[in-house]
C-alpha cells in the first residue's frame, strides 16, 4: 500500500529506451535476435496470418514501455494497434483525414526539430536530448494508400509517409509499417529502400517477397513464399546491407499486450517533452 494514497502500489521494472536493442524473436540457430531501432525505420509485409501484427505488436510494446518515447499509432482495422491506445498520444482509426492531418502534424514536428539542430549546429539527436523519440507504427498500408479515399488523397498519404519515412529517423522519428498486399502500387521501391529494416512473413508468390526484402533475393533462395504457411511469425528478416535471416517473431496474446499496454500507460509520464511537441502543433 501506498502511504501517500492508500491505494495499493504496483511495483515498477527498470526503464527500457528506444536507444536499446529491440527483441523480436528467434533465428533458425536458437538464437535472440535484437535489432536497434533508433535512426532506423522497418517495414513488415505478408499475406493475412503471417505474424506482421504479431510483430509490430512486440516492437510497439518495447517502446511503450520506454519514458523516451511518444506512441503514434495508425490503424485501419483499429483493433491491432487499438490495446495500446491508452499509452499512445495519437491513436488513428479507419479515418484517412485524421491519418493525413497526423502526418502533416508530424511533418510539423521534423521540421521544427531540423531548424533547432541547425540553430544548434548538430546534425542529429542522441539520448536525454532535448526532445524525445517518437515511434509511428501504422498497420495496413495498403488500407490508406490504396483502399479509402479517392486518388488525390491516396497519394497524399503516401506522399506524407514517404517524407517522414526518408527525413524523420536523424531528428527521433521512427516509423514501423506493416501491409498484407506487397505489391508495387502499396510499397514502391523508392519507398521500400527507405527502410532499414525489412521483414517478409509468408507471401504466396516470389514477386511478393522481393517487393519487401529486395529484388534477386528470391532467386538466391530467400523466398517467404517457402515459408509454411502453419508457421505464422516465421519470415526472413533483412538489413540495410545484409543478407535475409530466418526468423520465428516473438508472441504476445491478446492478455499479453492488455498487460503490458495498462503498465505502460501507468508509468508514462503525462507530458514528456514529445508529447507537448505533438499538442503544440495540433
Amino acid at each position: 500500500m501506498s502511504a501517500a494514497t492508500g491505494l495499493p502500489s504496483v511495483p515498477v521494472g527498470p526503464a527500457l529506451s528506444i536507444f536499446d536493442p529491440v527483441f523480436l524473436g528467434m533465428d533458425e540457430y536458437g538464437s535472440a535476435v535484437n535489432v536497434p531501432m533508433i535512426y532506423r525505420n522497418m517495414l513488415i509485409g505478408g499475406e493475412p496470418g503471417a505474424g506482421k501484427s504479431c510483430l509490430l505488436n512486440t516492437i510497439v510494446g518495447h517502446a511503450a514501455l520506454c519514458p523516451d518515447v511518444t506512441l503514434c499509432l495508425i490503424d485501419g482495422k483499429q483493433v491491432e494497434l487499438g490495446l495500446w491506445r491508452e499509452r499512445a498520444e495519437v491513436f488513428v482509426g479507419p479515418d484517412l483525414e485524421h491519418a493525413i492531418a497526423t502526418l502533416l502534424r508530424l511533418q510539423t514536428v521534423m521540421d521544427n526539430r531540423y531548424a533547432y539542430l541547425l540553430s544548434q549546429r548538430r546534425q542529429k539527436i542522441g539520448p536525454n536530448d532535448v526532445f524525445g523519440q517518437i515511434l509511428v507504427a501504422c498497420d495496413e498500408i495498403a488500407y490508406f494508400a490504396a483502399t479509402v479515399g479517392d486518388k488525390k488523397t491516396q497519394e497524399l498519404f503516401s506522399a506524407l509517409l514517404r517524407d517522414v519515412v526518408a527525413r524523420g529517423r536523424a531528428v527521433g522519428i521512427i516509423v514501423v509499417a506493416a501491409t498484407q498486399r506487397p505489391s508495387f502500387d502499396i510499397i514502391p521501391t523508392s519507398l521500400r529502400d527507405l527502410f532499414a529494416w525489412r521483414f517478409a512473413g509468408r507471401c504466396t508468390t516470389d514477386a511478393s517477397s522481393d517487393i519487401i526484402l529486395g529484388r534477386g533475393w528470391a532467386e538466391k533462395g530467400f523466398s517467404a513464399n517457402t515459408v509454411d504457411p502453419t508457421n505464422q511469425g516465421v519470415g526472413f528478416l533483412i538489413s540495410e546491407e545484409g543478407i535475409p535471416r530466418l526468423i520465428k517473431g516473438a508472441f504476445m496474446t491478446t492478455a499479453d499486450i492488455i498487460r503490458v499496454a495498462d503498465y505502460a500507460a501507468w508509468t508514462n509520464r503525462p507530458d514528456t517533452d514529445a508529447t507537448a511537441e505533438l499538442r503544440a502543433v495540433a
